[in-house]
């Protein structure tokens, strides 16, 4: 069945123990909450999700739990970051037989691949399964830029069918669609950029902070799709300085810390990273319950 890429897919964080081991009923509960506010579909094991940091072994569990707690409910999209192409396909089969419905797929990671060899890491793993494959253009991140005439290559192959659109640059939102419209779907992959995305034709979003404030974010991105801007910008404002800590490079920590604020799951992080603490987690505290504060006073 076929990826419907349309309303908010998650970045799902990957909940963890004190000491670092995957904390399973989290992520089940987690994954509840998410679909109970209106997901249309969850990453799991995105950079938000940690994917680097987990071994091969804590991927697959991962997955498996995904697929077992959703059920068939919304569509389940994996993650793909690894080092080599050879890690990369073997990756893709296993997640295909682990019963995900897509891959979104990280340029090669550790090294700067030139477009020849980006196109050709992208195809070999369209073609290890049958999954649908979400691009993942994250320039910044990454150092690996898909511009339109890499995606044209790209194109070739069937199974790749959308693009997590994050080079901050929302013109090419409008240069995508204006090229591969009806083959190739823009999804947002910055949360404060959704709204000019969508109002230049994106109808799906991978977005980090949903994991805190899943409901308003669905209501967001339902919004905007169905033209109503005045709404959407009034909702939009409120969440607007959430939604900045997501283009942080300690998006991971701010996001699981806003989660165990609104939903009371743990915050702990995979080592390199740690958790906040000092002046740094006071602010970020303080942005989360003013926003939460500011909802409730929106919602009267």
């Amino acid at each position: 069945m076929a990826v419907e890429w349309k309303g908010v897919f998650p970045a799902v964080t990957t909940k963890l123990k004190d000491d670092g081991s995957l904390d399973h009923d989290a992520i089940k509960a987690g994954l509840h909450r998410l679909i109970e506010n209106g997901v249309s579909g969850v990453v799991m094991m995105g950079m938000v999700g940690e994917n680097a940091q987990l071994t091969p072994e804590e991927k697959r569990t991962v997955l498996k739990l995904a697929v077992e707690t959703v059920d068939g409910r919304v569509p389940v999209i994996s993650g793909l970051a690894e080092t080599n192409t050879a890690a990369a396909v073997q990756f893709a089969k296993d997640a295909e037989a682990l019963g995900v419905r897509g891959l979104m797929v990280f340029p090669g990671l550790t090294y700067k691949s030139e477009s020849r060899e980006t196109i050709a890491f992208y195809k070999t793993i369209a073609k290890a399964s049958k999954l649908e494959i979400l691009l993942y253009n994250n320039p910044r991140g990454y150092g690996v830029d898909l511009t339109p005439d890499v995606v044209a290559a790209l194109l070739e192959e069937p199974t790749i069918t959308a693009i997590k659109e994050e080079s901050y640059d929302t013109t090419r939102v409008t240069d995508l669609l204006s090229r591969f419209e009806g083959r190739l779907n823009v999804v947002c992959g910055v949360d404060d950029l959704v709204l000019e995305s969508v109002a230049l034709g994106a109808k799906c979003w991978v977005s980090g902070m949903a994991n805190a404030v899943p409901k308003a974010s669905v209501e967001l991105i339902d919004l905007a799709v169905a033209g109503n801007f005045e709404a959407a910008r009034k909702l939009y404002r409120v969440l607007i300085e959430l939604f900045h800590l997501d283009t942080h490079v300690k998006l991971v920590q701010y996001i699981k810390l806003a989660e165990n604020i609104t939903a009371g799951y743990p915050e702990h992080v995979k080592a390199p990273r740690l958790k906040l603490e000092g002046e740094e987690r006071k602010k970020v505290v303080a942005i989360v319950e003013k926003t939460m504060t500011d909802l409730q006073a929106l919602a009267r």
